[in-house]
């Protein structure tokens, strides 16, 4: 199962890089094999697995805000494996050829 998971805490401004990576730092912890996003991170596993990650990512925007607006969506396909790859490889197939894709690159150098 794919999760596309976005938090937007509500009334805090715009600026809210820092609660994210507090947020990505549990997504990580999890273990589960996730993609950060421009508009929100996608992660994939059980669904137990990933609704656990996800009470524990609103949960914790919660605690700092008064109203959070979390959005999901759900890819849930009988026998998907590694759909975080998977699907755009698919793309990238029937293009013919390799796309620019926000999984092989990094925003910034480390």
């Amino acid at each position: 199962m794919l999760v596309e998971l976005s938090i937007n805490p509500l009334g805090r401004g715009t600026h809210i890089s820092k609660d994210l990576a507090e947020i990505l730092q549990l997504i990580d912890e999890s273990g589960l094999p996730y993609c950060l996003t421009p508009s929100g991170t996608c992660i994939e596993g059980g669904w137990d697995e990933v609704m656990a990650v996800v009470k524990r990512c609103h949960d914790r925007e919660r605690s700092l805000s008064s109203h959070v607006m979390t959005t999901l969506r759900i890819e849930d396909e009988e026998g998907g494996v590694d759909k975080l790859n998977e699907n755009i490889a698919a793309v990238e197939r029937a293009a013919g050829r390799p796309l620019r894709n926000i999984v092989a690159r990094s925003a910034i150098k480390f």
